[in-house]
């Protein structure tokens, strides 16, 4: 409807009372509840279903007349209009229900978000109070374990703001997969401060991973978070890559260049393997490093208890110094040193054993600094490396039995410097004493100057 060449004016839009913003909820997938089409969806701001079209006979136009719902936001563009009538409605008071559909930041925005005197506690609608970028992420049936690996990435300053500035329609390179754009809004949805409520349902998100990883990693289903961490830090890396990034192979073939993303610059370090019978040596990237545990003891205590050793992590970094032999069943004696170390360093502790009957846990407990990790003497570091202190970010713990257990993620907030327990909803705070007490699996480190 137009009045005199003007958009109908919002105030002549007589229902805007009737929203309801308890009952929204933009974390689901966009696909009409009635023919589960995903194309020109809108949600309805009285009840929060979605419906397609807007037209006449379409389902949101048959909602409007049934249930006199009148006032539906376009899931893709944001617009709002008024349905049967099928007016746009412009108002300003609409805009906190297009932020929470589509959160947005500036520059100035996220440069304060590690710092404290910055960055305030939010109310959600409910009353309950939430810190943004700490928030619970819904189990949907058994997700914890990534649950857990997207917490402990949001804790990631230059993977977090590359996301949080970027619009899925400028930006990314052409023709991206439906990860990077589902994890980008994740982690928008997360860091968005001015949320409806204080936790996050990454249903969208698991829906993308499951269709790209051909339903390996499931929502209905454990999985593994080293698994996990290595195969979302490879794909984003892999759809990250700028175009034009294949140049001629040595046989005439195109093969596709590594081009550094934010995923390599972050997490990718260097290690020298060194065989031990010619002394060939080879140069290889590296995500992350696996620490081997001791085996745990065959027998009780003299108080008939099982004893749970402990181990430094130091001990277990001398694989990697250049000097320990590895060796195994199926690989050959070769030694390994750290060439480059990345600016965030992942170690990932291997605490269960498969064989063909069970799986096995090693309780093993590691002590581990959560400040001033200095790795220069164990890795045999020259004294020209620099950077070879680093600080704790995140730890992710496994609880329970190895096939019926939990993960939960120990995050450290940047700004007031306190340590919070993320397992799925449950946010708690706790004491950083407390962090190397766990069993704990992944650790994510940030490098210091």
């Amino acid at each position: 409807r137009r009045a005199q060449g003007r958009d109908l004016s919002s105030a002549e839009c007589p229902y805007l009372h009737t929203i309801d913003r308890t009952a929204l909820d933009f974390d689901f997938e966009k696909c009409c509840s009635v023919s589960l089409v995903p194309h020109n969806v809108y949600g309805c701001l009285v009840c929060g279903r979605y419906f397609a079209g807007r037209g006449l006979g379409t389902h949101a136009h048959t909602h409007a007349l049934e249930a006199l719902h009148h006032v539906f936001i376009n899931l893709t563009t944001g617009k709002v209009y008024c349905l049967p009538e099928g007016y746009e409605v412009l108002d300003s008071s609409l805009d906190d229900v297009r932020a929470v559909l589509r959160p947005r930041y500036t520059t100035q925005q996220v440069a304060t978000l590690d710092t404290w005197s910055e960055r305030r506690w939010s109310r959600a609608l409910d009353g309950t109070e939430f810190l943004p970028g700490t928030v619970g992420l819904n189990n949907l049936r058994r997700t914890d374990y990534i649950n857990v690996v997207v917490q402990a990435l949001g804790r990631v300053p230059p993977l977090r703001d590359f996301f949080l500035l970027q619009d899925e329609r400028q930006g990314y390179p052409k023709s991206p997969s439906t990860v990077v754009h589902r994890f980008g809004e994740l982690l928008r949805k997360m860091w968005h401060a001015k949320a409806f409520k204080g936790q996050v349902s990454p249903h969208e998100f698991v829906q993308a991973v499951q269709a790209a990883s051909d339903k390996h990693f499931a929502l209905d289903k454990q999985g593994d978070p080293v698994e996990f961490f290595s195969w979302l830090l490879h794909t984003l890396h892999r759809d990250l890559q700028q175009p034009g990034g294949a140049k001629e192979g040595r046989h005439g073939k195109r093969g596709r260049r590594d081009v550094p993303t934010v995923v390599s610059r972050c997490f990718q370090g260097e290690l020298v393997s060194r065989l031990e019978e010619d002394g060939t040596e080879s140069r290889m990237p590296f995500y992350m490093l696996g620490l081997d545990l001791p085996p745990p003891p065959l027998f009780q205590d003299v108080m008939e208890k099982n004893i749970i050793p402990q181990v430094s992590i130091f001990e277990l970094l001398k694989k990697y110094d250049g000097m320990t032999i590895s060796e195994g069943a199926r690989v050959a004696r070769r030694t390994f040193r750290v060439s480059r170390l990345p600016r965030f360093l992942v170690l990932h502790m291997k605490r269960f054993t498969r064989n063909n009957f069970f799986v096995e846990k090693n309780p093993t407990i590691v002590t581990f600094p959560t400040k001033g990790f200095e790795v220069r003497e164990t890795l045999a570091l020259p004294e020209a490396a620099g950077g070879t202190r680093y600080d704790l970010l995140a730890s992710v713990c496994h609880d329970g039995r190895p096939e019926e257990g939990t993960y939960r993620a120990q995050l450290l907030e940047r700004g007031e410097q306190a340590w919070y327990d993320a397992q799925d909803l449950n946010i708690t705070d706790m004491m950083a004493q407390q962090v190397p007490l766990t069993e704990s699996y992944l650790q994510l480190y940030e490098q210091k100057p």
